[in-house]
């Protein structure tokens, strides 16, 4: 598997942790969108395309992101799970439990060879150009 094409798409607002968005093509045939490039405290990374988990409302059935006071369809009040009161007590926890990858690499030798790209691209474009 190769990647085939890297696009970048900078933030304006450079003061932000959030740089830029790739998109990336995997033999001229695959296409992930929404990969983020973030500056954090050592140095960029990349952060795959997420999505929030959501729980289904005891009364109406509509889904709400996981920790949700209310339902945001019907305005009933949700409970929160033995289980969600616990992870909200630890941060890290909270964090992963709230958003779950759509794609990502599985080997950590993929991991490395997709963000060696990205980052590659990223800095080829300049660190203060906007495109």
């Amino acid at each position: 598997m190769k990647i085939t094409e890297v696009r970048i798409f900078k933030r304006e607002d450079q003061d932000k942790k959030l740089r830029a968005f790739a998109t990336v093509t995997f033999d001229d045939c695959f296409v992930i969108r929404d990969i983020k490039i973030i500056e954090g405290s050592r140095g960029l990374f990349v952060a795959m395309p997420s999505r929030k988990v959501k729980v289904k409302c005891q009364k109406c059935q509509h889904a709400n992101p996981i920790r949700s006071a209310y339902c945001n369809h019907c305005g009933a009040h949700m409970p929160m799970d033995k289980k969600a009161r616990d992870e909200a007590c630890d941060e890290t926890l909270e964090r992963q439990s709230e958003h779950k990858d759509i794609a990502h690499p599985i080997t950590g030798e993929c991991r490395e060879y997709v963000q060696k790209k990205i980052l590659e691209a990223y800095n080829m474009q300049g660190a203060n150009k906007v495109s």
